[in-house]
């Protein structure tokens, strides 16, 4: 039977697998572990050349740390007003859920938009990726995780527009926790690189 057809015949279409676990979700979380791998080794990376190297630069003598600290901040909100905003929806809050969602969607952009403010700073006064071995990893690793947050941004713009058309209801808001997986791990990701490249 098609998903139509299985929608008329009265079959829920969110309905765990065999797993217990939606498809989606399930989906989310092997895509999720491709990730985890993939910034285990670009941090890896950059630790093995930060303690490797003879010399390394003082990053607070380069980086704008308070101002990033401020963003992390930001983001480290993002991911309470995105559990605020499945809880809401859990309880049939759907006013509270659009709140938290269109908080979560604006702070995802402000991170970035801070961001896109540090790198024309750092450009501006010549600590390129080509300028050093630092520069290099510190816009390697910044970069990829910028773009993911990017991607988080354009999913959540997309989610949050669903919420908006009455998409998502109680009993029915799968989407909402699957994109709130990705948000935590981006999230958790930076409050790592955070610590790695711009404290130690």
């Amino acid at each position: 039977m098609t998903t139509q057809q299985l929608a008329i015949a009265g079959h829920p279409l969110d309905e765990p697998t065999s797993t217990g676990i939606h498809s989606d979700k399930m989906g989310m979380w092997v895509f999720l572990c491709s990730e985890v791998m993939f910034f285990t080794g670009l941090i890896g990376a950059y630790i093995v050349l930060r303690f490797g190297s003879a010399s390394w630069p003082n990053p607070g003598e380069t980086l704008n740390i308070w101002l990033t600290a401020f963003n992390t901040f930001v983001l480290i909100c993002s991911s309470v007003t995105m559990v605020k905003a499945l809880a809401a929806i859990q309880d049939g809050n759907t006013r509270k859920m659009k709140l938290f969602l269109s908080l979560t969607l604006l702070f995802g952009a402000f991170f970035l938009s801070v961001q896109i403010v540090e790198y024309r700073a750092l450009l501006h006064e010549g600590f390129t990726p080509s300028s050093s071995l630092f520069g290099s990893v510190f816009y390697t690793c910044t970069g990829f995780h910028g773009f993911h947050v990017f991607c988080g941004v354009v999913c959540m713009a997309f989610v949050t527009g669903k919420a908006f058309l009455g998409k998502y209801t109680q009993a029915r808001h799968q989407g909402i926790e699957t994109i709130g997986l990705y948000w935590h791990f981006v999230d958790l990701v930076w409050i790592i690189l955070f610590t790695i490249v711009y404290l130690i």
